[in-house]
């Protein structure tokens, strides 16, 4: 399937119907300034900065939880580098983990105990902003993308509505490995799509680069690029097999390609993860034939729940993308990019051919779908609906923008201040205490994995959480599983009066039926709002905290 190419100076083509309303390439300069967001408009230094200061505010504004590999596959993995204490979870026992993406906010980490400000604040809040710069980048890299594919109005309006999803605000700053993958994809994307149109001698430089007689960047940038997303996620290898496919098919040096760029850039970051890897395994390990061995062929990750197989398609990317949908679809058949719609199509099938199905896992696509919408809301910049003008009428885009902003803005901050906020507020909450002294040990009497762990508590005294490291044996439950089913008797059966513990963590849903083991020795002294909503099990509307009587 061979690439549509088009010239930087190219404008979408208008709605069927509004020729005569077309703004051609021949359109004045000033015209073109009114067509253009006038806080977009500039260099790609001025997107940079304009990202990095919305990131910042975005990762500020996340208080939530979401995903419990945030935390514990990522920055408890970081802390434990750089303190000497954190928990590893049960896939770091078996070599399904790689070191890399912890070894970023390990280096963060260091950095912060190095200046003595690794305080309860920074500790919770400083892995978010660290992520909001590399987040900020991805939204630089889907502006430079779309507008290599479409225009420099396209591109503005893409960043728009990558800055207005509900979905990328909630999720892009957080440390998941996801959030990383997205920002390489974007960028091998735009490094690959240079390279590509560069060979076939189409111009893709943008004017500044026109200027100067920049060279474009190589292919092999991008190649660099999609094998850390690899390395980092396994799974990314689905993204760039797609991508890579369809040039090797119409490319007339496939020796060279093939034997002079992917196999030595492959190999070589493959030894250079693998090397660190094994060092702190202390064996030898491939991670990414673990993971895919794991993930792909025996299906262990649908021991964490399945979907049916047309999620993605009909609930979970929907949901993402949100009322940006029928934007983004006219934009796929109004610009007829079948590459990248393509791309997007590839995706969300084969994960749906796995039993196990996240939000997070088809983030990387999701800023596609925000470059289709770009391309719909820059064509309507050129339509002008009948009587639009007149005084006290609103204009198609914006009556849409204003739609987009109502129906994004208030989930993105009902989903990052509110819901499901209590476990992380109960984390800092107790850091607090036990840096002041008040807090000796910890037991958490909720699902395992509800909270953030020794990464934001950042004091070492014991704690103990309810193990849900998957049996070999078919259909044996977890500790959570057990303590759901019947929560007084599992917690009489082991831990007895539970006198080792000087506080408890727990959700308002299971309180009730522990509450006389509590009531001789313990004393509530903490209550955290949690979720209006119930999400997975019964409504955990709160997080309570008990303290034994004689540590207050």
């Amino acid at each position: 399937m061979s690439q549509r190419r088009r010239s930087n100076a190219a404008v979408p083509p208008p709605p069927e119907g509004g020729a005569g309303d077309a703004i051609t390439t021949g359109a004045s300069s000033a015209e073109k300034e009114r067509r253009d967001l006038p806080w977009m408009a500039g260099s790609d230094r001025r997107v940079l900065a304009l990202a990095l200061a919305f990131r910042a505010a975005n990762a500020l504004l996340v208080r939530t939880y979401f995903n419990p590999d945030e935390h514990w596959q990522c920055l408890e993995v970081a802390h434990r580098i750089v303190f000497g204490y954190g928990h590893l979870t049960w896939e770091w026992k078996q070599g399904l983990r790689s070191y890399l993406h912890p070894f970023v906010f390990a280096a963060l980490y260091k950095f912060l105990a190095l200046l003595h400000l690794d305080t309860p604040w920074f500790m919770a809040m400083a892995p978010r902003l660290l992520q909001s710069v590399f987040a900020s980048f991805g939204d630089l890299y889907l502006y430079k993308l779309s507008k290599l594919i479409f225009n420099n109005h396209v591109a503005q309006w893409a960043l728009f509505s990558q800055l207005v999803n509900w979905f990328m605000f909630f999720c892009i700053t957080r440390t998941l490995s996801n959030s990383m993958e997205t920002v390489l994809t974007v960028a091998g994307l735009y490094y690959w799509f240079t390279a590509m149109k560069s060979s076939r001698g189409t111009s893709v430089v943008s004017n500044q680069q026109a200027a100067s007689k920049q060279r474009p960047p190589s292919r092999k940038m991008a190649l660099l690029i999609a094998a850390l997303a690899c390395a980092i996620r396994p799974t990314s290898a689905i993204t760039w097999l797609y991508i890579g496919l369809l040039d090797f098919i119409q490319m007339k040096s496939k020796s060279r390609f093939l034997f002079l760029e992917i196999i030595p850039l492959g190999v070589l970051v493959l030894a250079a993860v693998t090397f660190l890897d094994c060092w702190m395994y202390g064996s030898p390990v491939i991670v990414p034939l673990n993971f895919l061995k794991f993930n792909l062929f025996s299906s262990g990750g649908d021991y964490y729940g399945t979907h049916v197989f047309h999620w993605y398609f009909s609930q979970g990317f929907p949901s993402m993308v949100w009322s940006f949908l029928p934007f983004s679809i006219y934009g796929i058949m109004k610009s007829r990019e079948w590459r990248l719609a393509g791309l997007i199509a590839w995706v969300l099938a084969v994960y749906s051919i796995l039993g196990h199905k996240e939000f997070r896992f088809v983030l990387p696509v999701l800023p596609l779908m925000f470059m289709f919408s770009g391309y719909n809301l820059a064509a309507m910049v050129q339509f002008k609906g009948k009587g639009c003008n007149e005084k006290g009428h609103l204009s198609r885009l914006q009556l849409s923008v204003i739609l987009l902003i109502l129906t994004n803005l208030p989930m993105a901050l009902y989903m990052s201040l509110f819901h499901q906020r209590g476990t992380e507020d109960v984390m800092f909450y107790l850091s607090r205490e036990a840096h002041d002294g008040r807090v000796k040990s910890v037991l958490f009497l909720m699902p395992c994995h509800s909270t953030p762990y020794y990464s934001t508590l950042h004091y070492n005294i014991p704690m103990r959480f309810l193990d849900c490291t998957p049996s070999e044996k078919k259909g044996t439950l977890d500790e959570s599983d057990r303590f759901l089913m019947n929560p007084s008797y599992f917690v009489g059966k082991n831990f007895g009066n539970l006198s080792s513990f000087s506080h408890i963590v727990l959700f308002e849903s299971e309180e009730r039926h522990v509450k006389l083991l509590l009531h001789n020795s313990f004393k509530e002294v903490r209550r955290f709002f949690h979720s209006h909503f119930k999400v997975d099990r019964d409504l955990q509307s709160s997080v309570v905290v008990y303290s034994q009587m004689d540590a207050l």
